[in-house]
């Protein structure tokens, strides 16, 4: 057995933009980017063409939003404007330090999160109570290129942590995006239906995760 973890809204709250938009429209003038000025618009625009499932990085749609208006990002602008406006308080939620401690008894954990903004799930980390090393492997969408609930996320964090994807019991909020963990034969733990507390007592006492 292997213990997944979704990261945000399982192991930690964070305060993102209330419109993201308009954030990385701020950060792309500091960077010397003229904005268009139908920028609401064309980031809205679904501009790169991707498989279902798959992840389109954030800087690739900014930059190919910029683009679709004439406008050039030199010098990785848009990456730089997207890290920028994503820069979030982090809040660590009751009982994740101490479930991730009680998987790590039991095997090996991993991080799987859903997330477009380069770095942030980095950033994230360094802002919350818990312990990086605690995960043997971090897997994110959009350095694998796949979001859950693709098999190809679920899959992928598997073969980080060395284990077959049957072997898997993922911790998640979102029963829509985080039980795609069954499609490959792993096993869901919805944080909407049980608490993280009550995961690491039933680790730390050697019963069977899922409720």
């Amino acid at each position: 057995m292997a213990v997944t973890f979704d990261l945000f809204g399982t192991l930690v709250d964070a305060a993102y933009p209330d419109d993201p938009g308009a954030a990385v429209a701020d950060a792309l003038r500091e960077y010397g980017v003229t904005v268009p000025d139908d920028w609401d618009d064309a980031y809205r625009e679904v501009h790169i063409d991707a498989p279902e499932g798959a992840e389109v990085p954030l800087p690739a749609h900014v930059a190919a939003a910029l683009r679709s208006r004439g406008v050039d990002s030199p010098d990785n602008a848009a990456r730089r404007a997207v890290v920028s406006a994503f820069d979030p308080e982090v809040t660590t939620r009751p009982g994740a330090v101490e479930a991730v401690e009680a998987a790590r008894d039991a095997g090996p954990v991993g991080l799987l999160s859903n997330c477009s903004v380069p770095e942030l799930v980095a950033r994230t980390l360094i802002r919350s109570d818990l312990d990086r090393r605690g995960f043997d492997a971090i897997t994110t969408s959009v350095a694998c290129g796949w979001r859950k609930p693709h098999p190809e996320a679920f899959e992928t964090v598997a073969r980080n942590l060395g284990v077959d994807p049957s072997a898997l019991v993922h911790v998640g909020d979102d029963p829509a995006t985080d039980g795609g963990v069954e499609g490959v034969g792993g096993r869901f733990v919805n944080l909407e239906t049980t608490t993280l507390d009550a995961l690491a007592e039933r680790l730390r006492d050697g019963r069977d995760p899922c409720p």
